[in-house]
């Protein structure tokens, strides 16, 4: 399905989606775009507007929001012996855009959780990044930590709430969420990123609005323990054999490190390599590739720790399976005071992407009956 060795692959950058998450993956999808090489690559920007439409850019729509405003409407075909994007426009130029690769910068809800990954599957597409089940797992925090555990990997203390039992009966969740913790805790939703709609909740009048708005994004929510302690970021590299970047860290300028921190204002500070002890850095990156290896991923993924100030005491706070590529984001940016360069890195992805697909391709999906069992097996 990839060209001869004489023309650029077409690598279909998916960005935007139906997610709270939309407009951080638009500045993401155009630093990717910025850092493929044109004499490797040809960028097909495929944007998915925030109802779910498939938009495909043309040359003259330099801006990724042009795209989700006029781009021509495509659906992508699950036939794998024919995949591309086939226009919806009865009235545009009739044959589909061949894509040799998909590189998905969709972050939260149907582009990070395995929804898409398994529409490209399906396609028999090469994509970057996480498989459907590492995707769907990294997406639902309650259930990576479940997995975590059982790795032996230390997370911070939580408890999943259902939206239907909080709406049910909110004096008893509250109960619960007292019994376990002490005020601060940290609610957000179990499904999404960005620390899009998580709340610092310093007292009970602060919980029922936290579980609130944490409900506005999930039908999951997660109520955790508050850590007092520094944040440790480490990205991963690889399908089989990954490998751990040096350590990164965030200082917020705010309370905590929330959707505003990152990306409307500025005031935060990264430090690259993050200040630790050398048993420190093998621990963190020890657990990372052992979160990545216990989550089922692939590709790449940023996981985010707890340094407690106290103890000195190590949580793994989350994974994120498809991370930011913005011009501020930690996973390239690790990479880069690792001795991978941004537009080196994009190489790699689509290296491991087209790796994990020959690896697919080596299953089979068939098997040989012996003479006259398919008549009747039919009969």
């Amino acid at each position: 399905m990839s060209p001869d060795n004489k023309k650029r692959l077409r690598v279909g950058i998916l960005f935007g989606g139906r997610s709270g998450e939309h407009e951080v993956s638009l500045a993401s999808a155009a630093s990717v775009i910025r850092g493929l090489d044109p004499d490797k690559y040809e960028a097909v920007p495929i944007g998915i507007t925030k109802e779910g439409h498939w938009l495909v850019g043309n040359a003259a729509q330099k801006m990724l929001p042009e795209v989700l405003k006029s781009g021509q409407r495509v659906m992508m075909t699950a036939d794998p012996t024919d995949a591309a994007l086939i226009p919806l426009d009865r009235g545009g130029s009739g044959g589909g855009q061949r894509i040799d690769v998909v590189f998905p910068v969709m972050h939260g809800t149907y582009g990070e959780d395995g929804t898409i990954q398994g529409l490209l599957d399906l396609a028999g597409l090469p994509f970057v990044g996480a498989g459907v089940l590492g995707s769907a797992i990294g997406m639902d925090k309650d259930v990576s930590k479940r997995l975590l555990q059982i790795a032996k990997i230390p997370v911070v203390p939580w408890i999943a709430v259902l939206r239907a039992d909080w709406e049910r009966d909110p004096k008893e969740v509250q109960k619960v969420v007292e019994k376990k913790f002490k005020y601060p805790v940290f609610v957000k939703p179990a499904t999404l990123g960005s620390s899009v709609g998580m709340t610092k909740v310093h007292s009970r009048e602060e919980l029922a609005p936290a579980l609130n708005l944490a409900a506005e994004f999930a039908m999951k929510i997660l109520v955790e323990k508050c850590i007092v302690g520094r944040e440790i970021e480490v990205s991963v590299l690889g399908n089989h054999d990954p490998k751990a970047s040096i350590p990164g860290e965030i200082v917020p300028h705010r309370e905590f490190y929330d959707y505003t921190a990152k990306y409307l204002e500025e005031g935060s500070q990264i430090l690259i390599p993050a200040k630790l002890k050398r048993a420190q850095v093998k621990t963190i990156q020890k657990y990372a590739i052992e979160a990545f290896r216990a989550l089922e991923l692939s590709g790449m993924a940023r996981v985010d720790f707890f340094l407690e100030r106290t103890a000195g005491k190590i949580y793994l706070n989350e994974v994120n399976t498809i991370p930011g590529f913005t011009s501020i984001s930690m996973y390239p940016k690790m990479w880069e005071a690792s001795g991978i360069p941004f537009r080196e890195l994009i190489d790699k992805l689509i290296e491991l992407a087209l790796e994990m697909h020959r690896e697919k391709a080596r299953t089979k999906y068939e098997i040989e009956l012996p003479e006259g069992a398919a008549g009747a097996l039919e009969a």
